[in-house]
């Protein structure tokens, strides 16, 4: 593959910080020492990149956004001997700069891929898909035990179905009572409209919740999801909710516990996958070629849609 590797590619910047995204020819470099040169079948949009849209993370511009990739090695760097020039390979989160035809990234970074799963369908394994597989088993939560997931988006409906496949009794939190069919084909065994329930006096009627995953960015929920848990319930935070005030008295009284947590390493992106494939869990995408790459990041901003926004090259 090496012979075929192009001087230059196409990728995806962000210029200036509020800027959209630039489509671009640049020069492409070889890896060194500890870099794998990655031609990419499919990389995810996910909110994460607004922040590098808004210079949160700091780094400054021009920048690539994207961090949920899939595709092949295209090269490898000097004394390289676990990857290979033809292997399938993903980079997740601390990979990074993925927008586009060709990526270097880290070999620690680097995730072994099967040969046969569809890149654009588990490209977003490669952040949502760990982000909530990797939370909710770090947990340590009992199967049996009432798990609720609040939100039905990206995150959202693979935090359902590996919830599910866990064994916990799971509920879905939502404030729209058109989801609850969705909800329940994605695993749910109960639903619970807050825009038509009390969600706290629901929770409690099932005994209250030992985990409650919020997946969707609503600061205003934090308070009751917090009364919704059971003794020793955990509420884990896995969207960027902003400043929040909590009073403690909710939580010493019954042994509550607030939780967040990263995405995770390359293995366990690879033991996230694993998992899906063997359980059937469906990340459900959209699909937009590189040359729509502010198409796919509006429709991922928007929230429009259904579930996860990939770039495909």
């Amino acid at each position: 593959m090496a012979s075929s590797i192009p001087s230059t590619y196409k990728q995806a910047a962000f210029k200036e910080q509020g800027a959209s995204l630039t489509l671009e020819e640049v020069t492409l470099n070889l890896p060194k020492r500890d870099e794998i040169l990655v031609k990419v079948e499919a990389c995810g949009v996910c909110h994460s990149d607004h922040f590098a849209q808004t210079n949160l993370m700091g780094g400054g511009f021009p920048l690539v956004p994207g961090h949920e990739i899939i595709g092949r090695v295209a090269a490898v760097g000097e004394g390289e001997t676990v990857w290979k020039e033809g292997d399938r390979i993903g980079g997740a989160w601390h990979g990074g700069h993925d927008d586009a035809e060709y990526c270097l990234i880290r070999r620690e970074a680097a995730v072994h891929i099967p040969d046969h799963v569809n890149a654009a369908k588990y490209a977003p394994m490669l952040c949502a898909g760990v982000t909530v597989f990797n939370s909710m088993r770090k947990m340590n939560i009992p199967p049996g035990e009432v798990v609720a997931i609040q939100g039905l988006g990206g995150l959202g409906h693979l935090a359902l179905q590996y919830a599910n496949k866990f064994g916990y009794r799971v509920v879905a939190l939502s404030r729209d009572s058109k989801k609850e069919e969705f909800a329940r084909k994605l695993g749910a065994h109960e639903y619970i409209d807050t825009s038509k329930e009390d969600l706290v006096a629901a929770l409690q009627k099932l005994g209250g919740a030992s985990l409650i995953v919020s997946t969707a960015p609503v600061p205003e929920i934090i308070n009751p999801l917090i009364n919704g848990l059971g003794v020793m319930g955990r509420l884990l935070i896995l969207s960027i909710v902003g400043g929040i005030e909590v009073h403690t008295g909710m939580l010493v009284g019954k042994g509550k516990s607030i939780w967040s947590w990263p995405s995770g390493h390359a293995t366990d992106s690879e033991e996230a996958i694993a998992f899906a494939e063997l359980h059937g869990i469906d990340c459900q995408v959209k699909e937009f070629p590189l040359e729509q790459c502010n198409e796919a990041f509006e429709a991922m901003m928007e929230g429009s849609v259904r579930f996860r926004a990939v770039i495909t090259m």
